[in-house]
């Protein structure tokens, strides 16, 4: 079994979806939560301290540890109160499910710079706010898990999102590189793609009797996400730099490949016309590898070219390339 026991967990946008889930679930496996959540609407409006506070009744009710939060991830000063909250009720922080967000659909020529903005001060700047102070609290402890909540959305692109779009994409260069800089200090951190029934898939298509109708919105129940993202928190999970897609009953692995592409001769000079004339080639993706970090480009490169990266000619490893 996969067991929490003895570890404080943040789980922020807690109160309500997805988030709640993981809350529950954690909590039920023995995790003290820390229930972050502002209230607000899918749009980011209002507040309401009791989506919270309901939460953390229900872990309590059923002999769990909880304590709820009504920071706002949108700020430094949230975030940091939000590891404070962890800290001071259990005095550790083991892991994080960086949650919280705000929806609105709108089309990118309509996109109003205030929502742009909004958007990416929430999702972004929010996954960032909280992640600071907590990385540093789980270096101290030696170590944790960041279980950031990206999107297909980011990942692949969504008509009528691209304020969305963007903050989630973004979450997943700042997963990549918090895994790099926190490997030594056994900090993990991966990313998830969820796709499950919630008030934003509810918001998004707005037809009733479709949402009702529909076999896809029947298949992709919200509960069918958690057990990625409860594993990627846990302890059990040692893998990290990684994206994971949860959609319906299929969980897979979602990766930024760099194909083989074209390498030019030494004695030429490439031309805008020589990529048109090898444009097949470049855009192939039969060869590629998974760099885990810019460094594996650089790698791979030297290694065609027959140049050596390291100062004297010194030997370091590159990836394979897969096909």
């Amino acid at each position: 079994m996969i067991d929490f026991t003895g570890q404080a967990v943040i789980v922020t946008g807690a109160g309500r979806g997805l988030g709640r889930l993981y809350a529950l679930d954690v909590a039920g496996r023995g995790a003290a939560v820390v229930v972050n959540d502002v209230g607000s609407t899918m749009r980011g409006d209002g507040v309401d301290t009791g989506v919270a506070d309901s939460v953390v009744e229900e872990i309590t009710r059923a002999g769990g540890r909880a304590v709820a939060s009504y920071d706002s991830v949108d700020t430094a000063a949230g975030g940091a109160a939000i590891v404070e909250t962890a800290m001071g009720a259990f005095g550790r922080v083991d892991a994080v499910v960086s949650n919280a967000g705000i929806f609105g659909s709108v089309a990118f020529e309509d996109l109003s710079h205030d929502d742009w903005t909004r958007m990416l001060r929430v999702h972004l700047d929010g996954g960032f706010h909280l992640a600071q102070p907590a990385y540093r609290a789980m270096k101290a402890g030696g170590g944790g898990r960041f279980v950031f909540i990206s999107s297909s959305a980011g990942a692949f692109g969504q008509p009528m999102e691209a304020h969305y779009a963007a903050a989630k994409a973004g979450l997943i260069g700042l997963t990549n590189v918090i895994a790099i800089e926190g490997e030594a200090h056994g900090i993990l951190a991966n990313a998830v793609l969820p796709t499950g029934f919630s008030r934003m898939v509810a918001e998004t298509v707005g037809d009733e009797k479709f949402l009702a109708e529909s076999g896809f919105m029947r298949a992709i129940r919200p509960e069918l996400v958690v057990p990625l993202v409860v594993f990627l928190a846990s302890t059990a999970c040692t893998v990290t730099h990684r994206n994971y897609s949860a959609c319906a009953r299929r969980y897979a692995r979602v990766f930024v490949g760099l194909s083989e592409g074209w390498l030019a001769d030494a004695d030429t000079e490439p031309a805008a016309e020589d990529i048109a004339d090898h444009l097949e080639q470049i855009s192939a993706t039969g060869n590629f590898i998974v760099p885990t970090s810019i460094v594996d480009e650089v790698l791979e490169v030297c290694d065609r070219l027959g140049v050596s990266a390291m100062p004297g000619g010194a030997e370091v490893e590159f990836p394979e390339l897969h096909t």
